[in-house]
């Protein structure tokens, strides 16, 4: 293991490349959590990392306060593709939707689209709050990219707007009495992503599942596959969890 791995990893946005010699400035959060919370100061070593230039070793040339700047010194990795699927979640209350957002980002996910559902408690989000929270969980988890993070729409919109040529699996529970007369992919299969590729989709519903005119209308679309995640009736967070490690697995062993 490379001996930086212990270093902190920071997120700097592709708006300069990342090169040797070049000077980043730093964005005053990450001035604020280097020198306070983490008490590093001029001449220390971070990670630095963005999906076009890979991840770089740089030093802290200055930092005060709300302000410093990095000096990129050399490149530790380059930039790798990062496959992963879209996740379409019915809005969740504010801490529920954080934890979302946080272990998709380290299952993978490309691509958050909160929706709107008959029974979604919330229907505001603060996008920016969303996205800084993506933003940690990149640095964490080690990945490159940063997942997009959608503005919610209603499900129906939602729908019309998903490509054809991609699959969207509908997490549902009680699977049996949703599916009597559809088709639930699941048969032969005790993966239910078996098949599923990058560009796929999942949705999963609110607390208290997807009204039974919104099931009407998301089943009969040819591109929906029903499926189940076990026997057990888990809370949506725990649903989005349980789904995206199973997709994963499945993305992994293609």
């Amino acid at each position: 293991m490379s001996a930086h791995h212990t270093l902190p990893r920071l997120y700097l946005p592709a708006d300069a490349p990342l090169t040797g010699d070049s000077v980043i400035p730093m964005r005053p959060e990450q001035a604020r959590h280097l020198g306070t919370v983490l008490r590093r100061a001029e001449g220390d070593t971070v990670r630095v990392f963005n999906a076009r230039d890979g991840e770089w070793l740089a030093r802290i040339a200055s930092i005060r306060k709300d302000k410093g700047a990095f000096t990129i010194i050399e490149a530790l990795r380059p930039p790798t593709d990062e496959y992963g699927c879209t996740l379409a979640f019915a809005l969740l209350k504010r801490d529920a939707t954080d934890l979302v957002i946080r272990m998709g980002t380290e299952l993978g996910v490309s691509c958050f689209r909160p929706v709107i559902t008959e029974r979604t408690v919330g229907q505001r989000v603060n996008e920016g709050r969303l996205e800084s929270i993506a933003i940690e969980a990149a640095e964490q988890c080690e990945r490159m990219t940063i997942p997009q993070i959608s503005t919610p729409v209603r499900l129906a919109d939602f729908l019309g707007e998903w490509s054809a040529e991609n699959r969207l699996f509908i997490a549902l529970e009680r699977l049996e009495n949703h599916v009597r007369t559809q088709k639930t992919g699941q048969e032969a299969s005790t993966n239910p992503f078996a098949g599923a590729t990058t560009g796929d989709g999942i949705l999963t519903g609110p607390e208290g599942g997807f009204g039974r005119a919104e099931l009407d209308v998301t089943l009969t679309r040819p591109f929906v596959t029903p499926i189940t995640l076990g026997n057990r009736v888990l809370r949506a967070e725990t649903a989005v969890v349980a789904a995206l490690s199973l997709f994963d697995s499945q993305l992994r062993n293609i």
